[in-house]
């Protein structure tokens, strides 16, 4: 007798199906690794270190970007060797601090407690965020049936909190007239690890949904009932083999899973789809809220501008302003450089991320250049 496949079976069946699917989808360019060609405009624009090894680790909303970026730096600057391991941000954020990385990558800004103890790793300075990196937080369901769904920052609040439970529920129905809900249970699958992506839908639901959001803004899960999975790529999975479910992951996941995607009703015109362009118009719509050189953004979450999706998250590279090693630092900065230029940055949008904004990049680069 055939044995019917569990659901945990089912999970990780998918997400090394959705592994695979990433990585072909970052995979922009067959030529090896390290091997530059002197007819590549984009390797031509790098201005290269000519040796060392640069770890970093953090935020797995950044993992295609990064994959792609470290796979196009190398192919210029061969003497240089970049390792970059997408653990979540509340990891990455840690093992900087202990001096483990030369970057961590989070997708929320350093603590003030943490900005302290980095004066022990960052010698006679302290670390500080640079913005790096955008995109939409996409909403990712899958309801058999339903290709198209809306929803406003109270039901997705609600609908986390576990207070609505079925998907033919009269705040889902009122939001999308003539859909066809069927009264199957709602699956909301959150992270398991600390994680900036949470960080920010927190701050979304909270700074949007009023008192239909009661929980702190953290980067651990505050929510009640639900799935837990682990990193983006895991709530991915579940989603894309579970019915009735719905879940929260960059929009690259979505992308490579052929996961639906919910529309926002932000009180504009029409509801707004998560796409890099719309994301840059969120970003737009952020203020640098950082002192000296640390660039952190403060975003409006409730904005209703017309076609701004306002579940939007900076990824932010952690460095020492001052103190950073000798043996990484002109890795460091030629990286960053490269990744904060025009040339890293207009590759994002095709790969379902958002460029900085024109003035904010520009600032990144100033800073980097400073770095020491």
């Amino acid at each position: 007798m055939q044995r019917r496949p569990t659901k945990g079976r089912i999970a990780l069946a998918a997400a090394a199906a959705l592994t695979s699917m990433l990585l072909a989808a970052c995979d922009t360019d067959s030529s090896p690794a390290g091997e530059a060609s002197a007819a590549d405009p984009a390797a031509a624009k790098i201005e290269c270190a000519t040796q060392g090894q640069l770890p970093g680790s953090g935020s797995t909303a950044q993992q295609n970007a990064m994959e792609y970026w470290i796979k196009q730096y190398q192919r210029a600057c061969t003497g240089v060797q970049i390792r970059y391991n997408p653990l979540g941000s509340g990891a990455g954020v840690a093992q900087f601090l202990r001096g483990a990385t030369g970057f961590g990558g989070s997708d929320g800004a350093l603590k003030p407690e943490e900005v302290q103890w980095s004066k022990d790793v960052c010698a006679g300075g302290r670390a500080i965020d640079l913005p790096m990196v955008g995109g939409p937080i996409a909403i990712g369901f899958n309801l058999q049936g339903v290709d198209d769904l809306v929803l406003d920052a109270p039901t997705l609040a609600k609908i986390f909190d576990s207070r609505i439970t079925s998907w033919n529920h009269p705040d889902i129905r009122r939001l999308n007239p003539g859909a066809k809900l069927p009264s199957v249970p709602v699956h909301p699958v959150h992270r398991s690890d600390d994680s900036g992506t949470t960080q920010n839908l927190n701050a979304y639901l909270a700074g949007a949904a009023g008192g239909s959001w009661p929980h702190p803004v953290k980067k651990s899960w505050e929510g009640k009932g639900g799935e837990a999975a682990s990193g983006s790529i895991g709530v991915a999975s579940q989603v894309q083999s579970l019915d009735g479910s719905i879940g929260y992951f960059e929009l690259s996941f979505a992308a490579a899973g052929k996961i639906s995607t919910v529309k926002i009703d932000t009180g504009a015109s029409r509801p707004v789809a998560p796409t890099p362009r719309t994301a840059s118009a969120g970003m737009a719509e952020a203020e640098i809220a950082g002192t000296g050189k640390d660039l952190t953004l403060e975003f409006d979450y409730a904005t209703s501008a017309e076609g701004a999706y306002p579940i939007v998250q900076v990824t932010y590279e952690i460095v020492c302003d001052t103190g950073n090693r000798a043996e990484t630092l002109p890795a460091l900065k030629s990286f960053l450089a490269y990744t904060a230029g025009e040339e890293g940055q207009k590759a994002l949008p095709g790969i379902h991320y958002a460029p900085l904004p024109d003035s904010v990049a520009r600032q990144v680069r100033q800073v980097v250049q400073t770095l020491s």
